[in-house]
């Protein structure tokens, strides 16, 4: 900085400094105290619209939830739709090859559903145990090597990649299973 900036950088401070002098204590002081009711009524109301931002974000929040759950459940209703139309008595009396595929189709209305909203079946048979994705039951012997799935028990399911679900299971011990043999 020059010394010319420097200078009238020094005559403003005391120009100030002779400003403040000119109140007094009670001025001073009842400036301060307007500044301080500006600031907490700033504050309050700062609070309150925060607050109200966060009420008005969880009734949205919910109001998108209930309307998700609605869209599925009106889905689930045409798959319970047919599956009522498929066990009516009048259907009863078609042979059981057209009952049959009535159902697989219903079955695979119900993937679609389930497919629609990210939920997927997590496949486990014959794969290695994993304790993020499957639930061990049992460990039993069998013909697989140890650690790998035997038999489902229960599916398990992936929602959107999270397990909402896991896989109940039954584990290979490793050990064969012993072949009774009457002779």
């Amino acid at each position: 900085m020059t010394e010319n900036k420097k200078d009238k950088i020094e005559v403003n401070k005391k120009e100030k400094k002779v400003e403040e002098k000119k109140l007094s204590l009670k001025e001073k002081y009842a400036l301060l105290q307007m500044e301080n009711e500006e600031i907490k009524d700033k504050w309050i109301r700062t609070a309150a619209e925060f607050d109200n931002f966060r009420r008005r974000s969880f009734e949205e929040k919910s109001g998108w939830i209930k309307n998700a759950t609605e869209r599925l459940v009106l889905e689930l209703c045409d798959v319970a739709d047919n599956f009522e139309r498929a066990l009516h008595p009048e259907n009863k009396k078609q042979n059981l090859k057209s009952f049959k595929n009535g159902i697989d189709l219903i079955y695979q209305q119900l993937e679609s559903v389930l497919k629609k909203e990210g939920v997927s079946k997590i496949e486990a048979l014959e794969k290695e145990f994993d304790p993020n994705y499957h639930e061990a039951l049992a460990h039993i012997p069998s013909d697989l090597e140890e650690n790998k799935i035997v038999a489902v028990i229960q599916n398990g399911y992936l929602m959107n990649e999270k397990v909402i679900r896991a896989a109940r299971v039954a584990v290979s011990n490793g050990e064969k299973p012993i072949k009774n043999t009457k002779t």
